[in-house]
């Protein structure tokens, strides 16, 4: 298949939107007995494990989210502790919960149904505390799994067209996502959801990265048969995602691409049986690069610019003054972090909040495909219910500018009710924000691949306004909705774009103790 064929991308966005009838229509049973592993396991490989008791970086999630590392001259290379920190911060098991049928391990950032189908891999040189090679991290015990033993890091630069944060880094974090896992619950459009909870895990990870003084970037440009061969991928269950690359060194000279034979490592089975669909893996196909050349014109073509200035009744947000927003540290905020499953109707959220939750949030993204700096694929919509000093109604966010510009005035809490999949979340939340996109100019740009893009950037920016809400004690939840409902909703505004994602804020409702 071909990346610029992008009827692929309209057939997979199309054939897996949500409406009433379909989910009326198409009822799905839960099979829990064969319920996959939340973890892929290596039975015959050695755990390394990584130091649990880490110093905490100090850095106010804030700060962490909205400044990330410059580049520069300097060497910046991750040391074990580092490399622990990130890891864990971004996937490692945080909470866990008993129900009748065993326990569910909740991690540091977002995912869909609590499944967790985002693997990360290591490449490293050598770094101080681990020898350089192929790694896979398990949360379950917080160790490294060693699967080839070397500096591969040639292998990666040669697969993103030597892109020069992967050239320089002297690591570099693999994302890739497990279909069955997420499939067992979401069918087919478990596809969108890899673009979500990549995204959600990649704030963390970018967060952590900066608040440990290393630079990072998002790089989505590279060939995927090169990457999914370096991580021996059985690709009709996982496939790379995005790397990560993690600091940077300045030595002049990468070491050659090495041979990267088959592995044939044993893995524990996900279930007793996985049921496969083919839309997803026609859609990731169709979405990857296969050669060089193709990474280099993927990265080179011009940028997709805003296009939905503001026209109408806009409000300028204020701006909260540094020091006068919350302190807690970006470890703290990870750590208390889970997605609400109730918000308290009769609560209320301040303009100040709100502003420093889309101001923050909103600052750009570094990836390597958005250009210029702070370019941003997805447009914000809100459905403001209760936020003291903002009238009730809809809204677009223009964040070029900080300001939402009102499109109709009135109380939608029914209406956030039925396009939230009719859940009670958004009906009950301060402020509902939904990701739309203009889909047609992003796959004319970037092809099939920009449909990964504009899913991952959704949920890295839903992923960063979790941590922004739950710095200030509100609390966040992603949810689906009715496709096309959305748009209709927020249209003649909205029209032609393609409703994306959505996140609800509010305060959490306290249960009574019985």
């Amino acid at each position: 298949m071909n990346n610029r064929e992008i009827q692929t991308a309209w057939k997979y966005h199309d054939g897996t939107k949500h409406s009433y009838w379909s989910i009326r229509n198409h009822p799905h049973l839960l099979d829990w007995a064969n319920r996959p592993q939340p973890f892929k396991i290596y039975p015959k490989v050695e755990p390394i494990p990584l130091p649990r008791d880490l110093p905490q970086t100090g850095v106010t999630a804030l700060s962490a989210i909205s400044e990330p590392v410059p580049w520069s001259r300097a060497d910046s290379v991750p040391g074990l502790q580092d490399l622990a920190r990130l890891l864990y911060f971004s996937a490692g098991i945080t909470k866990q919960r008993a129900y009748p049928g065993g326990e569910i391990y909740f991690r540091a950032a977002a995912c869909t149904g609590a499944l967790y189908e985002i693997e990360l891999y290591v490449v490293t040189g050598d770094l101080p505390g681990l020898d350089a090679g192929v790694y896979h991290f398990n949360p379950a015990d917080v160790s490294l799994r060693l699967l080839r033993k070397g500096n591969f890091r040639g292998n990666l630069a040669q697969a993103t067209a030597m892109e020069p944060a992967v050239a320089h880094a002297p690591a570099t974090i693999i994302c890739t996502g497990t279909y069955w896992r997420n499939a067992w619950k979401y069918q087919a459009r478990t596809y969108r959801h890899f673009g979500w909870d990549n995204g959600t895990l990649l704030a963390n990870m970018l967060a952590v990265s900066a608040a440990s003084g290393l630079p990072a970037d998002i790089v989505l440009g590279f060939v995927d048969a090169e990457v999914n061969r370096l991580l021996d991928l059985d690709t009709r269950r996982e496939v790379s995602l995005c790397l990560v690359p993690i600091g940077r060194t300045s030595e002049s000279s990468l070491p050659a691409p090495r041979e990267a034979p088959e592995l044939g490592l044993e893995t524990i089975p996900l279930s007793q049986h996985e049921v496969e669909y083919p839309a997803m893996l026609e859609m990731h196909d169709a979405s990857s690069l296969e050669s060089v050349e193709e990474v280099n014109q993927w990265r080179g073509g011009p940028p997709v610019l805003p296009t939905s200035a503001l026209a109408g009744e806009a409000v300028r947000l204020p701006r909260v003054p540094e020091e006068e927003q919350t302190k807690d540290t970006t470890e703290q905020v990870i750590l208390r972090r889970g997605s609400a499953r109730t918000f308290d109707k009769a609560a209320s959220i301040t303009l100040a909040q709100l502003s420093t939750i889309l101001d923050y949030a909103t600052r750009g993204l570094p990836a390597d495909f958005l250009e210029p700096p702070g370019a941003q694929l997805n447009d914000l919509y809100l459905i403001v219910h209760s936020v003291q000093g903002l009238r009730p109604g809809a809204y677009f966010f223009g964040h070029e500018h900080n300001a939402p510009e009102l499109l109709k005035e009135g109380k939608f809490r029914a209406e956030a009710h039925h396009l939230g999949l009719e859940q009670e979340l958004p009906a009950d939340a301060c402020v509902d924000i939904f990701f739309l996109a203009d889909l047609r100019r992003i796959l004319e740009r970037y092809g099939n691949r920009g449909y990964r893009a504009v899913q991952l950037e959704a949920g890295a920016i839903g992923g960063r306004i979790y941590l922004a809400a739950y710095a200030q004690h509100l609390g966040a939840t992603g949810l689906t909705f009715f496709d096309d409902d959305v748009t209709n909703f927020f249209s003649p505004h909205a029209k032609d774009k393609s409703a994306i994602f959505l996140l609800a804020i509010g305060k959490p409702l306290k249960r009574k103790s019985q």
